[in-house]
């Protein structure tokens, strides 16, 4: 894939699905939180994103490819790729009980770079210098709200640093079969290995919910879906390399969320470190949409 077709209206139309996607998952962490609060084992929490999720987008399936689509075509790549998401939704989860809502997504942005770094061997894309430099200074401002040597270095720090890892390559095997397969089916693939995988741990663990802890725990499953799902449809239209620094966008809504929900209110460095963030999101998805075709593509 050239950099000139990430000027198309395909590359356009990924980019708004997966900012999309970023003001819908900081509510799964709200939910995560308050259920990880109450006492409720992590995995169960997982398991209950994976089953749901599972459950939601099955009349889907057997609506648009009968029985036939309920099993997967590519079984070992898709329970590979389960297990990512089980290992990044569970690091995170876990995180949360350590760290504020923000200051986790922060440290858990380092997926971006992950991806970026990965991009050129993995899936054979084109990343340009400018790119690099944008990723590179949304890092920086990661390390900003982290920062490292200035504040205490609790366990939630390294468990959101796996967690963005897992998902960076969760995120570079979904574009790999991306346009192959219907988002729908492979929502649903995911969430059903993912689901028996899952199960194999939280049924040692398992304490009984209540009728509230019920619904939210469907919640969790349903805000997983919808979020997952549009970022499945992003990489149908757009490369990686490209929508990979949008995901700092999830930082706006993730801030509010967690002050609103608990009272986390970000300092002064977090929202200095949230700004160069949001800004390089933005300086790459209009740069990509407004400039001229390079005439030499290594300056892109």
């Amino acid at each position: 894939m050239t950099e000139r077709s990430l000027r198309t209206p395909r590359a356009m139309i990924g980019v708004g699905l997966m900012l999309s996607a970023m003001v819908v998952l900081p509510f799964l962490d709200v939910v995560a939180k308050t259920l990880g609060q109450q006492g409720m084992p992590v995995i169960q929490i997982v398991w209950a994103r994976m089953a749901f999720g599972a459950a939601l987008t099955l009349p889907f399936v057997l609506r648009l490819g009968g029985k036939a689509a309920l099993l997967p075509d590519r079984p070992w790549y898709h329970t590979f790729r389960s297990a990512l998401l089980i290992s990044a939704t569970f690091s995170f989860f876990f995180a949360l009980k350590f760290l504020p809502i923000a200051d986790a997504l922060a440290i858990f942005f380092v997926q971006p770079l992950i991806v970026t770094a990965l991009s050129p061997l993995v899936l054979r894309e084109h990343v340009g210098p400018r790119r690099w430099a944008a990723v590179g200074i949304g890092f920086l401002g990661t390390l900003i709200i982290i920062r490292p040597g200035l504040t205490e270095v609790n366990p939630g720090t390294f468990l959101a640093l796996a967690a963005g890892t897992c998902l960076a390559l969760y995120f570079l095997m979904t574009r790999r079969i991306a346009g192959q397969t219907h988002a729908v089916f492979t929502t649903f693939h995911t969430s059903l290995i993912g689901t028996v995988l899952s199960s194999a741990i939280a049924l040692f663990l398992w304490q009984a919910p209540t009728p509230q802890q019920w619904g939210l725990l469907f919640l969790i499953g349903l805000i997983a879906t919808v979020g997952h799902f549009l970022i499945v449809r992003a990489y149908d239209h757009a490369e990686a390399s490209l929508l990979a620094p949008l995901a700092y966008s999830e930082m706006v809504m993730a801030t509010i969320a967690g002050w609103w929900f608990f009272g986390d209110f970000p300092d002064g460095w977090t929202f200095a470190g949230v700004a160069i963030l949001i800004s390089c999101a933005i300086y790459i998805s209009v740069r990509e949409r407004t400039k001229k075709p390079p005439l030499n593509p290594e300056a892109a």
